[in-house]
């Protein structure tokens, strides 16, 4: 390996291509379940890994309805530890964002549109992490292999299988999710549930015969309060929906409540995660009570310790300053970690404001950060 010196360099000289692909992602509208979107995400990424060297694949996911193509591409190399760069091409906006809210670069370098930081930048940057290496002629690693979800913002239902088989395989796995707005990495994340109650109620005449009926609105708020209750200094329960009812001189006879459990800790989401379904169980009504899509908590192991050894390392070289952080977000590092040891999050560029309209990536700080995973996909191979 040449150094990180050269790395940077090599990083610095994409920064213009870098900012061009991510134009040409933030176009796409690629919301989760939007198939054409996705299918045109999926096409642009592959001709980029495929133009960095790697080998592609396609590989359709679905969860009973068909979600888009995981897009996996593979580099060997003369021998080592094998390295898993994880990212995403689904975001969480509609049809017609990318049209309404155009990619845009201001005079600070800060780039903005829907996506731009989740995960658009961050999959840019694994692409050129892979040409950097390339370029370097560094093959000192096993295999790379990089893989974009096309479900991630949903939970990553069709992607599951195959997360669980490339995690198993590999040595080492770096998230490319976008570093914290301070620049941090990410060093642990919530596991997160999404709670589903229907309630059966009775219904009857509000004003002759309220005593006749059953409330499923009433049993639904309850059981919202008592949810609630839940929340503490690890575990967050929030209750994002509740319906019930059709009108109000009707006792409602049906409710749904929608509710998302998030914790760091395994003990603490398992102990929460039972005591809803008893209260569920509980209700003045029937309620049955599911869950969707639910993903492991991830905290962070002596392989997690090891790897942020490592990037502090390269950190210092290449002018990072590299900091860890744990967060309330689930990405594909929580079941990645199910699987390989060894897993650090957030190795993309710096931003920020995802999920809204605020969301933004800081092209400033790509090359450092280009170079830092380069660099750590060198050390860590």
């Amino acid at each position: 390996m040449t150094g990180p010196p050269p790395l940077l360099s090599a990083a610095k000289a994409r920064a213009d291509a870098f900012a061009d692909r991510l134009g040409e992602l933030v176009g796409i509208d690629s919301g989760s379940r939007d198939l054409d979107g996705l299918a045109a995400m999926a096409a642009r990424v592959a001709q980029l890994l495929a133009g960095a060297g790697m080998t592609v694949a396609r590989v359709p996911v679905a969860d009973g309805a068909p979600l888009g193509d995981a897009v996996v591409g593979r580099l060997r190399g003369r021998g080592g530890r094998r390295v898993l760069l994880a990212g995403h091409l689904d975001t969480v906006f509609p049809r017609g964002t990318a049209a309404a809210r155009p990619f845009s670069v201001d005079a600070a370098g800060i780039a903005r549109g829907p996506g731009v930081c989740d995960d658009a930048g961050g999959v840019l940057a694994g692409v050129a992490a892979v040409e950097v290496l390339r370029e370097l002629a560094f093959d000192g690693f096993g295999e790379i292999v990089l893989v974009a979800t096309p479900d991630e913002e949903i939970g990553s239902p069709g992607s599951r299988d195959l997360l669980a088989a490339l995690g198993a395989e590999a040595d080492v796995v770096l998230g490319l999710e976008c570093a914290r707005a301070d620049g941090s990495l990410v060093c642990g994340r919530k596991g997160v549930a999404d709670v589903v109650v229907r309630l059966r109620g009775r219904a009857a005449h509000a004003g002759i015969e309220p005593g006749e009926g059953a409330s499923a609105a009433l049993a639904a708020a309850r059981l919202a309060l008592a949810f609630d209750a839940l929340n503490g200094s690890d575990v967050t329960v929030n209750t994002g929906v509740l319906r019930a009812g059709e009108r109000s001189n009707v006792v409602a006879a049906a409710g749904e409540l929608r509710a998302e459990l998030r914790a760091l800790d395994p003990a603490a989401f398992d102990a929460a995660l039972d005591r809803m379904q008893r209260l569920a169980a509980g209700a003045t009504v029937p309620a049955e009570l599911t869950v969707e899509a639910p993903v492991p908590p991830w905290r962070a192991t002596a392989g997690t310790h090891r790897l942020l050894a490592l990037a502090r390392e390269v950190g210092a070289e290449v002018g990072v300053d590299v900091r860890a952080a744990v967060t309330g977000g689930c990405g594909d590092a929580n079941l990645l970690a199910a699987h390989c040891d060894a897993v650090l999050d957030g190795l993309g560029p710096v931003g920020g404001g995802d999920h809204g309209e605020a969301e933004y990536l800081d092209l400033t700080t790509v090359p450092a950060r280009v170079a830092l995973l380069a660099g750590l996909v060198a050390r860590a191979g």
